[in-house]
């Protein structure tokens, strides 16, 4: 999804180098919770809310990280609202691991999990001509959407149930986040080299 540096138009802002640092550990938070949710055979309730809550904490954070390292300036509307997203996706983890139950991780998940994805389908096509990362944000926006809209569904059955489903949009995520912060680091390392010649 992310194209190497030489393709983006002229007009995009430049990221800071090591912007594929917060891509890649978004990367692997969420390949970390997807993996638990396929190998877990019998999460509790309990166990459900605080596996799904430090998930959805961890990526409000990383995202949080993210604004600083995108090159969207701090009053910018578009880094605004990518802090938002942060922030509603760290209390949403938080209100899920404190508060864990079924209609709890089925309804105030999947709100934040859904207004996370609204705003980074906003960042993607707001900032498309702005930022390496404008693709990949319209990707994940449209996967945390997905997995909003089927988290209630899976309510009446059960942890495993819902966590298969949290999990299965992480997987998703979590392999597009990759390729993209494996594609940024490989420009950031060519882009060192140039310099250095």
């Amino acid at each position: 999804m992310t194209l190497p540096g030489n393709s983006h138009a002229s007009t995009a802002l430049p990221a800071a180098p090591d912007v594929w640092k917060p891509v890649l550990l978004r990367a692997a938070i969420a390949l970390v919770f997807g993996a638990v949710t396929v190998f877990w055979a019998a999460p509790s309730v309990a166990g459900m809310g605080w596996t799904g809550g430090l998930y959805l904490l961890a990526t409000g954070l990383v995202l949080l990280w993210s604004v600083r390292k995108t090159g969207l300036a701090h009053g910018d509307r578009t880094a605004k609202v990518l802090a938002a997203a942060g922030a509603v996706l760290t209390g949403t983890g938080a209100a899920v691991a404190l508060l864990a139950g079924n209609l709890v991780f089925g309804v105030i998940g999947a709100l934040g999990l859904g207004l996370a994805g609204a705003a980074e389908l906003y960042l993607g096509l707001a900032a498309r001509r702005r930022s390496v990362l404008a693709r990949d944000w319209i990707a994940s926006g449209v996967i945390g959407l997905g997995t909003a809209a089927a988290l209630p569904f899976f309510i009446d059955l059960g942890p495993h149930a819902l966590l298969g489903v949290a999990g299965g949009g992480a997987i998703i995520c979590g392999v597009l986040w990759i390729l993209a912060g494996l594609t940024l680091r490989h420009d950031a390392r060519g882009a060192s080299a140039e310099a250095v010649n």
